[in-house]
């Protein structure tokens, strides 16, 4: 007999590892699937290319309802059928409908929830966050309605929200409270010119500001933003893209062991050997998860172990960065800092609009920033997981794979044959 897979979960971390899991083991398991949205699987993270307008809902579907009939997977999706309660002594779970499935094996894939700033006024209609489709049909009908929209966040998915508004014709503010925009991904230089070609666009920033309240109008919706200094900013719409965290507050309650996320080991199995989980929901040797490269490399891990192969092992690799706007190239990965101890290589040309950084130590590249040229990154992130000495091709590291190429075989002794 099959054995019985229940995924609480139906986005892309968990579902990855559905489709992992049919590769590997298509006659296993029978799969039971709960989704809090009432759809199939889809691409969160092309949901600014919907609200910019570059792609439909449909074009971002992943796995349709069919797709889940021709797997023979049951699927309950939608808010009444999401997941309630854990019974870890009977292996079942119950959803808010009171819809239930026992298991032989769980798998968490519960992902994360906006951080809301913790301040008055965040309660009022026409504050949201930017997560999921409900959010972007909302941003699209303020777009038609309203015209002034303040975005919280300096990040990958701020930027990419004003974007999508700005390019909607709402006049966008985005406010961080960093005077360095993605100040996690990039350093000055580079992100005074992603400033620079953004406000081109139509945008405007409010750097190192400190939020202080949101006030409302007489029927309940933001009205204004107020800071510490004082300053206001008048809002139609006010969007939280300050980051995630975790959302393990039924693994808790089911009393599975979490500290920052739900913890599980390089199997990416919990403390329940029972259950597993992936995605941003997990914590794995102390990190947490916001972007999508580790969550399918976690989904391959997890797939192998739920087959029975248990082979494998997630191991943490550093992520590059990239911002989903179109016409704007940006990539950073690693130590893109460094300390007293590394030697930074630059090139720029401010008339073109490109800027390169690449930190190196111990004649090893541990970090870089591209902005405007971008094509070489892939290998650069290469050079950077493999730990390669990078000391024959230094000299022409900056200039890319195929310079650095040249320069090695040119520097080839010559071998006379007699």
């Amino acid at each position: 007999m099959k054995q019985r897979l229940v995924v609480i979960g139906n986005g892309m971390a968990g579902m990855r590892t559905v489709e992992e899991l049919l590769t590997a083991a298509p006659d296993k398991y029978d799969i039971t699937v709960f989704g809090a949205e009432p759809y199939g699987n889809y691409n969160r993270i092309m949901l600014s290319s919907v609200l910019c307008g570059e792609k439909t809902i449909e074009d971002i579907v992943i796995n349709n309802r069919q797709w889940y009939i021709d797997n023979g997977i049951t699927l309950y999706a939608g808010e009444d059928k999401a997941v309630a309660r854990i019974d870890r002594i009977n292996k079942k779970v119950y959803a808010l409908d009171g819809t239930f499935a026992g298991y032989d094996r769980l798998l968490i894939a519960t992902g994360s929830k906006a951080v809301i700033p913790p301040i008055s006024g965040n309660d009022l209609e026409g504050v949201i966050s930017f997560r999921d489709i409900v959010d972007v049909n909302k941003m699209l009908a303020y777009s038609r309605s309203h015209n002034k929209a303040v975005v919280l966040g300096g990040g990958l998915l701020g930027l990419e929200a004003a974007n999508g508004l700005v390019s909607r014709g709402m006049d966008v503010t985005v406010i961080h409270n960093h005077e360095v925009l993605l100040n996690r991904q990039m350093d000055r230089p580079a992100a005074k010119m992603l400033q620079t070609e953004l406000e081109q666009r139509g945008l405007k920033f409010k750097m190192a500001a400190k939020l202080k309240q949101l006030l409302g109008d007489a029927k309940g919706h933001v009205a204004s933003v107020c800071f510490d200094d004082g300053s206001q900013l008048e809002c139609d719409l006010f969007v939280t893209a300050i980051g995630v965290r975790p959302n393990m507050t039924l693994a808790q309650e089911a009393g599975i062991y979490c500290e920052r996320g739900i913890v599980v080991n390089d199997t990416l199995q919990s403390y329940d050997p029972s259950i597993y989980a992936v995605g941003e929901c997990i914590q794995h040797r102390g990190a947490t998860f916001g972007l999508v490269a580790p969550l399918f490399e976690q989904a391959k891990v997890c797939a192998n172990h739920l087959s029975a192969h248990g082979a494998a092992e997630y191991i943490t690799l550093p992520t590059a960065t990239k911002l989903k706007v179109t016409g704007i190239n940006l990539f950073s990965i690693g130590d893109f800092q460094g300390d007293v101890n590394c030697e930074c290589i630059h090139f720029t040309d401010p008339a073109v609009g490109i800027y390169k950084k690449l930190v190196i130590k111990a004649n090893k590249l541990i970090g870089a920033v591209l902005y405007g040229d971008t094509a070489d990154g892939s290998w650069y992130q290469e050079l950077l997981e493999k730990e390669d000495n990078i000391s024959d091709i230094r000299d022409m590291l900056i200039f890319g794979k195929a310079y650095a190429r040249d320069f090695v075989t040119t520097q080839q002794p010559k071998i006379e044959r007699r």
